[in-house]
């Protein structure tokens, strides 16, 4: 037998799944069941004592969903995954197993628009508060760390604005205050950028992305690093301390280097409910089997589009760190020299009304608010995902009034190319 690692375009297809022993299906079959029979009494016993692994409820475990689980963990160097149903899940149950009332994480500013609402408004219900990181370099996180702060939160592609981040300086930091680094790799996908060879302990996906890749199906995943040590102090309680639901218990002991996982899952996804579907698991296995082939595309493909607005007359100015002139040239470089990812951002002359008038006029194009799909996407992020913020807050997160951002697909580039100009022109 080989001894060969597998590739990450093997893993791809193949990592989590086999035959299926009862058929001999080759595909991943969708369990869409809602329970699972018991061998006996002591069976059921261990299950739910956490002793032995296996499925009880679709809500907790599911077996179409494990092997989306064990596919995404092995792509992103993970000990262990958990799939749910969307992002803003998986983001809301890794803070209920790192957050108490009272407690602060800190979170860079070049965010998803969903994610500033999130921790700004929605997670203060949980009396947990969000610290907001202005600027971009190590130092600017590690000056908002309080006695409070419970995590630090970053994208490694930051969207809509195309930012890198510095994932292994920010992590020297998170490492140096003994706090968990969260990196949040949609946009960047585990083919362009891995977050835990650079520091990260946990990281997040809107599986309705990139991953899927096909806009057809909504889920979120959490990847355990297995790097942090949970036990090294009290602040992490749900870990660290006996669980009265578990016969005192003590996750951290018990499961390793991939107890956060199981927290998010026993703790989390048991009462909070936030379940991913059998049939969208399924779904997003099939779409994973083709991201690098596509990942490589869109990259390809975004920076000839990039190339093309850069030289047209009705644009101010195009982020994309791609290009060799970029500010974040360098970081691309160094975290993700496979390419710079498909979304990126663009100033259209004119302002608000222009944006506005643009992606009223493209063709291709679909105008929708989502990103990581086949086909190519735009939106105006002021009058649409971010219009809930006010002009400052919209300008700090990189979508400001005369701001454009597109989703460029696996399309003819000329194709593409020529939908753009004939919008723009129209202006």
């Amino acid at each position: 037998m080989s001894t060969r690692e597998p590739g990450f375009d093997t893993l791809a297809i193949h990592a989590g799944s086999q035959p299926d022993p009862a058929t001999g299906a080759r595909a991943t079959p969708i369990y869409q069941t809602t329970s699972f029979v018991f061998d006996d009494v002591d069976h059921a016993a261990a299950l739910f004592g956490l002793q032995a692994f296996g499925n009880i409820y679709t809500r907790i475990t599911n077996p179409t969903t494990a092997v989306l689980e064990e596919r995404v963990a092995a792509l992103e160097g993970g000990t262990a995954a958990l799939a749910v149903a969307s992002g803003h899940a998986a983001q809301l149950l890794i803070m209920h197993a790192l957050m108490q009332p009272g407690d602060e994480f800190i979170a860079a500013k070049k965010l998803y628009g969903g994610s500033i609402n999130q921790f700004g408004h929605s997670f203060k219900s949980f009396d947990w508060h969000v610290k907001w990181a202005d600027g971009l370099t190590p130092a600017d996180f590690e000056a908002q760390i309080t006695p409070k702060t419970k995590a630090i939160f970053i994208e490694s592609l930051a969207n809509p604005g195309g930012v890198v981040m510095d994932i292994n300086g920010i992590a020297e930091v998170a490492r140096k205050h003994h706090i968990p680094l969260i990196v949040d790799n949609t946009m960047a996908t585990p083919y362009l950028c891995r977050p835990i060879d650079h520091g990260a302990d946990i990281v997040v996906h809107s599986l309705t992305k990139f991953m899927g890749g096909h806009g057809n199906s909504m889920g979120g995943v959490i990847i355990d690093g297995g790097t942090f040590d949970w036990t090294k102090d009290d602040r992490y309680p749900m870990l660290s301390e006996g669980r009265p639901e578990y016969n005192d218990m003590v996750l951290a002991e018990t499961f390793g280097n991939f107890a956060f996982a199981i927290a998010c899952r026993v703790l989390g996804l048991r009462d909070l409910g936030p379940a991913i579907s059998p049939f969208n698991a399924f779904q997003i296995l099939t779409g994973i089997e083709t991201l690098p082939l596509r990942m490589q595309r869109h990259s390809d493909n975004a920076l000839e589009v990039a190339k093309f607005l850069q030289g047209h007359d009705k644009v101010e100015w195009v982020s994309y760190a791609g290009l060799e002139g970029d500010e974040n040239h360098a970081k691309q470089q160094q975290y993700m020299p496979k390419g710079a990812g498909a979304v990126f951002t663009f100033g259209v002359k004119g302002g608000y009304q222009a944006g506005v008038d643009l992606v009223s006029n493209v063709e291709i194009f679909s105008h929708l608010a989502n990103i990581g799909d086949t086909r190519s996407l735009i939106i105006h992020p002021a009058s649409t995902t971010h219009r809930q913020l006010n002009a400052d807050q919209q300008a700090a997160a990189g979508a400001g009034e005369d701001v454009v951002r597109i989703s460029v697909g696996i399309e003819d580039v000329e194709d593409l190319k020529g939908d753009l100009n004939q919008a723009l022109k129209s202006l």
